[in-house]
């Protein structure tokens, strides 16, 4: 595809990007685009968006994951085929590692992806440890940025409490999120919101009545004790 799309997940341990790079891959192939989600998340072993393989592939969304991902073995490795990011035509969906450690492995490859012109947001989520804060959440992307040799394109408010979400707990998060996203002078995109909040008919009317932008999304990642 000549309007090819190529986007990097990126954020805090924790933050939700497993999560939000399924329904991203899941919207886009919906809309029948071809998408590939390359899972880069080498640190967390418990939340990777690869863990949904099956169901990806099902939808029609072709996986590349670290190898030995979802295994017993501690230390997953890079995939042998990660380079068919850069060689095909398909939408990419990019999970990375959390903070700079995660996105270290990014930086081999920020010669190729300076070719390209690539989406790279960094979602931010108030409720994790080291995020409550705007500095502390500023000074995470900069660190992202050094590890990963390449440049936050935008921000996404994905502040949540797990299954304990309220329409409340994301209200309250905004405007933090948007103070970061100005001092990173970034594009703001809006708030996740979780599907299951919207089952309150009340809430559907306060989310229509104001002026802020809200992304439907499922909660497919979940720890193995939840």
């Amino acid at each position: 595809m000549s309007d090819r799309k190529f986007n990097i997940i990126c954020g805090h341990y924790g933050c939700g990007k497993s999560n939000y790079s399924i329904n991203l891959a899941l919207d886009m192939a919906s809309k029948g685009r071809r998408v590939m989600l390359v899972d880069l998340d080498l640190v967390n072993p418990y939340f990777l968006s690869s863990g949904y393989k099956d169901m990806l592939e099902e939808n029609g969304i072709k996986v590349i994951a670290p190898l030995f991902a979802n295994t017993n073995v501690e230390t997953p490795a890079l995939p042998a085929d990660l380079n068919l990011m850069f060689e095909t035509d398909m939408d990419v969906v990019m999970d990375l590692g959390g903070d700079d450690a995660g996105a270290v492995v990014l930086g081999r490859y920020a010669g190729q992806l300076s070719q390209i012109n690539y989406e790279m947001t960094y979602l931010v989520n108030k409720y994790r440890n080291l995020t409550a804060t705007v500095d502390d959440t500023v000074e995470i992307i900069k660190e992202i940025e050094a590890a990963s040799r390449c440049k936050a394109t935008k921000v996404l408010n994905n502040s949540h409490l797990k299954f304990e979400t309220t329409y409340k707990t994301i209200e309250e998060s905004i405007d933090y999120a948007k103070e970061v996203a100005k001092i990173l002078n970034l594009p703001f995109m809006g708030s996740t919101i979780p599907k299951f909040v919207l089952e309150d008919e009340t809430i559907k009317d306060k989310i229509e009545s104001s002026n802020e932008t809200f992304i439907p999304i499922d909660i497919y990642v979940r720890a193995p004790w939840e």
